[in-house]
């Protein structure tokens, strides 16, 4: 429903609009007087809209004289109606408080019980290092790798690549060819 301002002085009773929540559109607050600080806002902001070429330098002029001169926000509003963001601050819609949204919890799961091998990495690692061609891999069921070794055994970087693998398994373990940890 219109509500006229019934403000003296201002002469201008011009029916305004309830808040609708758009930039353009007037409100209640419009015969709100403003200060300084309204107006350099917003010649700033008309500003950065003539320097994004928004606005002819004649546009511009009256837009900012505008500006110099008036005294309520209502008198502001119209001068960014046709442009797009940004806008003084008073003429941004107020930001709705929305409720939080639950957030559903699942159940925690317990950890997975890690089932060791029956292979021992002691052995592993030995052998590795006693017979450097791919044995402790044979043992912990890593065929490829195993394969790997013994066919590199012979240019020598299997002897190093394999005592190197069961330096590995003695210090950091390993798993067996399922993934389990190997025992200690």
């Amino acid at each position: 429903m219109p509500v006229t301002d019934g403000f003296a002085g201002t002469g201008s009773g011009v029916a305004r609009l309830p808040y609708r929540g758009r930039v353009g559109e007037p409100t209640e607050q419009d015969a709100i007087r403003i200060g300084t600080q309204e107006r350099e806002d917003a010649i700033k902001i008309i500003g950065d809209h003539f320097s994004e070429g928004r606005l002819p330098l004649g546009e511009y002029e009256e837009r900012v004289s505008k500006a110099i001169e008036a005294q309520t926000r209502g008198e502001l509003r119209p001068l960014f109606r046709d442009l797009p963001a940004p806008y003084p601050a008073f003429m941004v819609p107020p930001v709705r408080q929305v409720a939080p949204v639950p957030v559903p919890t699942f159940p925690q799961h317990t950890a997975i019980q890690v089932v060791p091998s029956d292979r021992y990495r002691i052995v592993a690692g030995v052998l590795q290092i006693v017979l450097p061609f791919g044995t402790g891999r044979f043992y912990t069921g890593h065929t490829g790798i195993a394969l790997a070794q013994l066919f590199t055994m012979f240019i020598g970087v299997g002897v190093i690549w394999s005592i190197i693998d069961g330096v590995v398994m003695l210090v950091g373990g390993g798993t067996d060819a399922y993934g389990r940890p190997l025992k200690i």
